[in-house]
C-alpha cells in the first residue's frame, strides 16, 4: 500500500472513532437527562409518556397520605395539579406546603410514579424551575376571568 493510502485509511479510521464515540456520549447523556415540567404542562399533555422526567411546584396542603413506606401527595403550581405516588423514606424537610421537585415517570393511569423527591433546604429557597412554574400560574391566575378560575380544592 502507498504511503498516500495508509494516510487516508488512518485519517478515515480515526473519524470513524470519533464519531462512535460521539454517538455513544450523547446516548449516555440522553438517557441520563431528566426535563422538568410543571403541573401545567404535565395536565396539557407536554410530558414524554415512556422517559423520566422532573415535575415541580408546592406540596398541595393536606394532600399528604401515608400507606407504610408509600405517600401518596399533590403537586401544584397553584394552576394545576399532578397526583404523586412515592415509596421510600421522604427527606427530612418535605412538608405540605413547601417547594418539592420530584423524579419519576407518568402512569398509565395519570398518577406520577416519583423514584425521586427532593425538598427545599431552607426557609427561602425553592427550585428555581418550580418558582418559574409558580410565578408563571400566578400571572395566568390573575389575567384569567373570576368565573374561569378552579374552585378551591377542586380536582382538574
Amino acid at each position: 500500500m502507498k504511503p498516500r493510502h495508509k494516510r487516508i485509511a488512518i485519517i478515515v479510521g480515526a473519524l470513524a472513532g470519533l464519531g462512535i464515540a460521539t454517538a455513544l456520549v450523547l446516548n449516555a447523556l440522553q438517557s441520563n437527562v431528566a426535563f422538568f415540567f410543571t403541573p401545567t404542562q404535565v395536565a396539557a399533555g407536554e410530558a414524554p409518556k415512556n422517559r423520566a422526567f422532573r415535575v415541580g411546584g408546592m406540596v398541595r396542603e393536606g394532600s399528604v397520605k401515608r400507606d407504610q413506606m408509600t405517600v401518596h401527595f399533590i403537586v401544584t403550581d397553584t394552576a394545576k395539579d399532578v397526583r404523586v405516588t412515592y415509596t421510600g423514606i421522604l427527606p427530612d424537610l418535605f412538608k405540605e406546603g413547601k417547594g418539592a421537585v420530584v423524579q419519576g415517570k407518568l402512569g398509565s393511569n395519570g398518577e406520577f410514579q416519583a423514584t425521586e423527591v427532593l425538598a427545599k433546604h431552607d426557609e427561602n429557597y425553592m427550585p428555581p424551575e418550580a418558582q418559574h412554574a409558580v410565578d408563571q400560574a400566578h400571572k395566568a391566575a390573575k389575567s384569567m376571568p373570576k368565573d374561569a378560575m378552579p374552585k378551591e380544592g377542586a380536582r382538574p
